[in-house]
């Protein structure tokens, strides 16, 4: 018979710990939080020291009483809730429910569901972390006043149902001000000019340098024509080689925000559907004859930490799968890049490399399979020697010119045989592929084929991706790791912002919003007093503030906000644009509304008339499967534009891709446009051909 009680978040955790502890042991799920503050009030007494109203929450009656039975036949009960401040707080919650003394040793953490690392955790137990719990307290009672008190506000001078929060409203903001930097932007105009030359039969590229010993930057037509006079009888002829070699080190182990970037940069997840996927590789997967087992460790950290286990086990395993040039000289370690970071957990790790991503990969789903993919292979990189290139930089004096042609080559791949991080840049990986220059020497003279003068403008700052707002909030020190996906999907759901191209743009809703937050309640989108804000939490879990302090500082400038708020903020009324589109069911106009993807037309007549319907973007193809449609812009219900036949239902033609008007000049089927990192390209459905994107830009005749 069962002696012990161990209580964690969800069923897929508890049949992995079940199989570890034995018949001793009966493993429940509390499915998450048993407790929350009422969504009916503030729930919070701000005069008595700011105490919460804890209520249960809804629906979890019968999970609770299960939970208290089985408490009754045991004779000890463990708290296994995940290992940050929200799992200390629903094992504080947990213990206070099942009347465990405060002294009582029922808590029990790790950092990976493996079968020592839970058994290590249980021959530990400790006492519940009050500090932890009141970190979690705080945020919670900061986050409900801060929501629970400009809410009602918003919904009084601008329209019901609108919030604001603490964090989201810095994302808001930051998404705002990327937009207003974009509209105020003025393009300056640059030329390049790229010679193409030819050294015996191996041709290579050089750009335009310098002109009578000065680098120069080329604004304007004019300037460039001066250097093409000067050419006009030149030779090209080497001036100077230098070859050097450089290393490149690897990027260091995940944390939850690295993760959630490369996740979207590499496969294409949304930063909710990283975390998602990351949670069941965490709690445990089904493979086979070696049973349920956690794949990775705990996904909510800021740590770069590796235990010297996990370090030695991949050393063993780096130099039996590549061989010793392959590891450093010392293991890597590395140390802490942001000042904040709590450093309780590892980083996000495999829970063994030994199980790599292809033995494995029958018992994992498609999105499993690619995540654990990239944890693994970042990881194993991280330990590895670093890559050795060789470089090459090659200046050609022409008249009164130079021009300069840079080259290199991989010497060694080292961590690069593994893995390379994506860049949000529009350029290709570094390494993912060699730029050769000819073996040159001094006084070599180039053969000039071609010089190809081109004008540019310079471009805005770029909208923010998931994987940008995220860096973004990090590195501002806004947020934890266990906030960033819930921030971004709650800014969408709220209609602050939409997603146009996989990228956040301000809604008129959420521009107003951040309008009135600035003139009202400025210290809730500075930046630096948030920061302030997630140290004071920090120092709380250290135990060196108390919470209710913290809270106290907060909350007396910000009561005098919401007094002047409350007297000087006017009633704004917001106006749909009309559209010249008639509602077919009952005549009215439609106009414009703005949804989490994007806007869509919806009938002035609601609420009677409820009719809505997507704007239509004509691409201008003809369908190829019916050749009488034209091919529209879709969306799918998750958001995710695709392209179909507006003769829909009668053609039922659909593509991811967008198709263009070309049909391909080898075969004759269809292309599509694709875009990768260099740029946008169209090609073949059915043959090999490729096409490169046609350079827009305006070019000087030579």
């Amino acid at each position: 018979m069962a002696d012990s009680l161990v209580i964690v978040e969800s069923p897929a955790k508890a049949k992995t710990i079940s199989k570890y502890l034995g018949s001793k042991y009966i493993v429940k799920a509390s499915m998450g939080h048993i407790r929350d503050l009422p969504k009916s009030q503030i729930g919070v007494e701000v005069k008595k020291n700011f105490e919460p109203k804890y209520i249960t929450i809804r629906g979890k009656g019968s999970i609770l009483k299960e939970l208290k039975d089985a408490s009754k036949r045991v004779k000890k009960i463990y708290l296994a809730a995940d290992p940050d401040r929200e799992g200390e707080a629903i094992a504080w919650h947990l213990a206070h429910y099942l009347e465990l003394s405060d002294q009582e040793a029922c808590r029990v953490v790790f950092n990976e569901i493996t079968k020592q690392a839970v058994k290590d955790a249980f021959k530990t137990p400790r006492k519940i972390n009050q500090d932890l719990v009141n970190a979690q307290q705080a945020r919670r009672i900061l986050d409900r006043l801060v929501g629970y008190k400009i809410s009602p506000l918003l919904w009084k001078k601008v329209k019901k149902g609108l919030s604001a929060g603490r964090v989201q409203s810095v994302a808001v903001k930051l998404v705002y001000d990327r937009e207003n930097e974009i509209k105020a932007f003025e393009p300056e105009e640059y030329w390049t000019i790229t010679a193409k030359l030819a050294v015996g039969s191996s041709e290579f590229e050089a750009r335009f340098y310098s002109i009578d010993g000065n680098k120069k930057e080329l604004h304007n037509e004019a300037e460039v024509k001066e250097v093409l006079a000067a050419l006009q009888k030149a030779d090209f002829i080497v001036s100077e080689v230098k070859e050097k070699e450089r290393q490149r080190n690897p990027s260091p182990p995940f944390i939850t925000s690295s993760l959630q970037q490369e996740a979207a940069r590499k496969l294409n997840f949304r930063a909710a559907k990283t975390m998602s996927v990351a949670q069941q590789l965490y709690e445990g997967i089904d493979l086979g004859s070696e049973g349920t087992v956690g794949l990775i460790t705990y996904m909510r950290t800021d740590s770069t930490r590796i235990s010297p286990v996990a370090q030695e086990e991949t050393k063993e395993y780096i130099l039996q799968k590549y061989g010793a040039e392959f590891y450093p000289e010392t293991p890597r370690n590395y140390i802490k890049k942001n000042a904040n970071a709590q450093d309780a957990h590892e980083a996000i790790r495999p829970s063994s490399v030994l199980r790599e991503p292809e033995q494995i990969k029958s018992y994992l789903s498609r999105d499993q399979y690619r995540l654990y993919k990239l944890i693994w292979e970042r990881f194993v990189s991280s330990q590895m020697a670093s890559a050795v290139l060789d470089t090459m930089t090659v200046d050609l004096s022409a008249g009164q010119t130079v021009f300069r042609a840079v080259g290199s080559k991989i010497k060694f791949h080292g961590f690069m045989k593994v893995y390379v991080e994506g860049t949000d840049d529009a350029a290709p990986d570094a390494g993912d592929e060699e730029k050769l220059l000819p073996p040159l020497k001094q006084g070599d003279q180039a053969v000039k084929k071609q010089i190809d003068p081109k004008q540019h403008f310079t471009q805005p700052p770029p909208r923010y991706t998931e994987a940008r707002l995220v860096k973004a909030l990090e590195e501002m020190g806004i947020g934890r790791p266990s906030t960033y996906a819930p921030t971004l999907e709650t800014i969408q759901k709220r209609g602050y912002v939409a997603i146009e191209e996989k990228k956040f743009v301000p809604t008129e809703l959420g521009e107003l919003v951040i309008e009135l937050m600035i003139e009202f309640f400025p210290e809730i989108l500075d930046v630096e007093f948030t920061a302030q804000m997630e140290e004071g939490l920090d120092h709380i879990e250290e135990g060196k503030e108390d919470w209710v302090h913290v809270l106290s500082d907060f909350y007396e400038s910000f009561e005098k906000r919401l007094e002047v708020a409350e007297e000087e903020m006017e009633k704004v009324e917001i106006q749909d644009e009309v559209s010249d589109e008639i509602c077919e069911k009952c005549g009215r106009h439609f106009v414009f509304k703005m949804g989490r993807f994007g806007k869509f037309l919806a009938c002035s007549g609601f609420p009677e008339c409820r009719n809505t319907k997507p704007i239509v973007k004509n691409t201008g193809v003809t369908c190829p499967s019916c050749k009488q449609g034209k091919i529209i812009e879709r969306r799918s219900k998750k958001g995710r534009i695709f392209y179909g036949c507006d003769r829909y239902p009668e053609c039922e033609f659909v593509s991811w891709d967008k198709p263009v008007e070309q049909p391909c000049p080898n075969c004759g089927s269809m292309m599509i446009e694709k875009r990768n990192k260099s740029g946008t390209f169209v090609q073949c459905v059915q043959c090999d051909f490729k096409e490169e994107a046609k350079d827009e830009s305006d070019a000087l005749e030579d």
